[in-house]
């Protein structure tokens, strides 16, 4: 052995082997796996000597081992076979004819070879449940990731065992992880008729439809999940879910105290009432609910982050970011805890973290802009470069924003603008005659900029204390004067009134977006003065307010037929020039009025947007604005007795 290489040796086997030597074969064969025990030619041939020998079951190991090594050999593949077929052990031979099959395996004649497994099958007057063993084998496939495997072994126990229904249950698993729905449902729908008791099948078919949005048929799935299996606190569970996203929350809080009946240490179902407690605006409750869930799963990252979201609801700001930061303790990655811990930061002005935490908003679940493609990078700092500067939020955030423009011009050799189209004459006229524009909707060539950066992550580089604040406040926008001017002599009508212009309510769907509206008659009655000529500020057609307004009191808001409001900032810059004063929520009409410098009264819930802060009665944005708060949750009775 010492003279001679493993494959000298191998030779010398091969030729004892052909020439019926068979003990010098395997004297010679054994020598190799001593120095070689995964020598795939040494096992495979050692492994037809053992069959020679009459001992087959001695002889699966080295097939096995060969295969192991060498899994593209065709030889190999037919031997184990063989030897299994031999052994009467036709599923196991089945499994690997199958194996080989799927695998492309080519060299060997694996046709001749299941036509030998099924007259061996016939002779011994058995017929396997090959229908499991491809059953099985998904299964099997299933573990490895292998999806569409499994699904191909599924499909060829269906064609063996047409009402295989656990067969089609697991198909409908793996379908509904590939996110093809529809199938997902054919494949439960199909377990079903076999099985029309098949609990899990009703609640995985619940699942896929919750998941479609389609709460009244995912509901109708769980209650038939839970007429066969009564204790299922998952249905119960998911069922709340659907009932809070169909708005009936008394009915998701008795959904889910079923789910707690049957599991009481069901942190999920705690988690999930505290959501529905949020949205009921009853937050001692929903914190309540939340600490339930943490003391069953005191690392729920989930349970950490909600309660912070209902914190900053109280106005709880240090306590907010103390359970966002629990959060992000067992959850570094957790975008969510990071953007609205960000919120709470700058509202308490710690500018520098909270604008950093607010990049975190790129990686949230229902973030509703998308980062630019490009091949260039970020601006950070550059001098002398030049930059694009790219809108990604709502109007009113690309006004806010645009603030930072003159800053960015300074130190950069060109500046590019991407934003919403309606806002370029605006920004034409109020900017450096050198900045270059672009609608959000148009390609901007690479070859024309160096760096980009998003236009809300401008502030982390230029407004990180208050004082930064000041070089735009005063504002920055500039009207058309003329265009102001001829606007503002029809409304008055040679009166001597005050132009007053109003906007009361926001399409925004960021959470709680809502509780910043207010009546239009609230709001007109409380104005109503005879030295006070109400102008409409506001976006879209609100023609049937205002009709009612002037019908119910007698109130007259003019509407400027000449301007549209939604479509022409421009115009609507140049109406608000027009008036003497403006009076609004938060929405695109505060910002555009700050920016413009026009005298205005903002009027904010009890618990505000953090740009406004916690208590202060004028913004570090604008100083044109006054900050009118209300006293308590949904209470403009007080703002509007300020007015």
């Amino acid at each position: 052995m010492a003279k001679l290489t493993i494959n000298q040796v191998l030779q010398q086997a091969v030729d004892a082997h052909k020439g019926g030597k068979l003990q010098e074969a395997h004297r010679l064969y054994t020598a190799i796996l001593k120095v070689q025990p995964k020598h795939p030619d040494a096992n495979h041939n050692t492994g037809l000597l053992t069959v020679g020998f009459g001992k087959i079951e001695l002889a699966l190991p080295f097939f096995k081992t060969a295969l192991e090594a060498n899994p593209s050999n065709a030889q190999f593949w037919y031997s184990h076979i063989v030897a299994l077929i031999k052994l009467e052990r036709l599923i196991d031979a089945k499994v690997l004819l199958d194996q080989a099959k799927n695998k492309g395996i080519k060299g060997a004649d694996f046709d001749q070879l299941e036509q030998r497994l099924n007259d061996v099958s016939k002779a011994l007057g058995t017929k396997p449940d090959y229908a499991s063993v491809y059953y099985n084998m998904g299964i099997a496939f299933k573990k490895q990731n292998k999806l569409e495997e499994a699904i191909e072994a599924y499909n060829k126990a269906l064609a063996i065992k047409p009402d295989y229904a656990d067969a089609y249950y697991n198909m409908g698993i793996i379908l509904q992880e590939q996110n093809k729905l529809e199938k997902a449902i054919e494949a439960y729908n199909k377990a079903l008729a076999i099985k029309p008791d098949y609990a899990n099948a009703y609640y995985n078919m619940g699942t896929v439809l919750q998941h479609q949005n389609k709460l009244e048929e995912a509901i109708e799935a769980y209650n038939k999940a839970l007429a066969i299996k009564p204790d299922d606190a998952g249905a119960y569970n998911n069922m709340g879910t659907a009932l809070k996203d169909q708005g009936k929350l008394e009915e998701a809080i008795e959904a889910y105290n079923k789910a707690l009946a049957i599991k009481p240490d069901d942190a999920v179902a705690y988690n999930n009432m505290g959501i529905v407690h949020k949205k009921q605006n009853n937050l001692e409750e929903a914190i309540e609910a939340y600490n339930k869930a943490l003391a069953i799963k005191p690392d729920d990252a989930d349970a950490y982050y909600n309660m912070g979201i209902v914190l900053a609801d109280q106005g709880k700001l240090e306590e907010a970011i103390e359970a966002y930061n629990k959060a992000l303790a067992f959850k570094h990655d957790h975008a969510e805890a990071h953007y609205n811990m960000s919120f709470a930061l700058l509202a308490t002005k710690d500018f520098y973290q909270g604008f950093k935490q607010s990049e975190w908003r790129w990686k949230t679940k229902n973030w509703i802009n998308s980062f630019l493609k490009s091949t260039k990078p970020m601006w950070n700092g550059e001098k002398k470069q030049r930059v694009l500067v790219w809108g990604e939020q709502g109007i009113g955030d690309e006004i806010m924003f645009s603030s930072i423009i003159p800053d960015i011009y300074a130190a950069s050799s060109q500046v590019l603008v991407q934003c919403d189209k309606r806002l370029i004459p605006l920004f034409e006229r109020s900017f450096p005659t050198d900045v270059i524009y672009y609608p959000k909707e148009a390609h901007v060539s690479e070859e024309v900029y160096d760096l980009h950066i998003p236009m809300g992550s401008l502030p982390l580089n230029f407004r990180n204390s208050l004082d930064s604040f000041k070089k735009s406040a005063s504002g920055f926008l500039k009207y058309n004067t003329e265009a102001a001017k001829s606007i503002k002599g029809p409304l008055i009508h040679k009166q001597s009134k005050k132009l007053v212009g109003i906007s009361w309510k926001t399409k925004s769907t960021l959470r709680n977006s809502y509780i910043r509206n207010i009546n239009l008659a609230d709001l007109a009655r409380a104005l109503d003065n005879s030295n006070t000529q109400l102008v409409n500020l506001q976006y879209g057609d609100v023609s049937d307010e205002i009709e009612a307004v002037e019908r119910d009191f007698g109130i007259d808001v003019i509407q400027f037929s000449d301007v549209d409001n939604k479509n022409d900032i421009d115009g609507l810059a140049s109406l608000i020039g027009a008036c003497d004063m403006v009076l609004t929520i938060d929405n695109a009409t505060a910002h555009l009025s700050g920016a413009l410098g026009v005298p205005t009264k903002l009027m904010l819930p009890h618990i505000a947007d953090w740009r406004w802060g916690v208590s202060e009665d004028s913004s570090y944005w604008y100083d044109a604005l006054q900050l009118h708060r209300q006293s308590n949750f949904k209470d403009w009775r007080s703002v509007l007795a300020q007015l």
